[in-house]
């Protein structure tokens, strides 16, 4: 199997791992369960993948973690949104 090929695969599958959260809190207007601290570590941590892949060339660490990073950011956006509705 070519390493790109699997480089893909693998960032497909931990990318689109986040889309049913992502919908959930959607669709509940809820991120109760989310940890603001887990996903603020979180997002830092993909931010620095997104950066070593732009430095190494790799296009799958690139879009996966581009990708990712927009998704684990909406997750802690609507949650600070929702959070801040129901509050006021």
């Amino acid at each position: 199997m070519n390493p790109e090929h699997l480089g893909f695969a693998a960032a497909a599958c931990t990318t689109f791992s986040f889309v049913p959260q992502v919908m959930l809190v959607w669709r509940t207007r809820s991120a109760d369960g989310v940890s603001t601290g887990m996903y603020l570590i979180f997002i830092a941590g993909v931010a620095l993948w997104l950066l070593y892949g732009l430095h190494i060339g790799s296009l799958p660490v690139v879009l996966a973690n581009g990708m990712t990073l927009v998704l684990a950011s909406s997750v802690l956006l609507m949650k600070w949104h929702f959070e801040r509705r129901r509050r006021g």
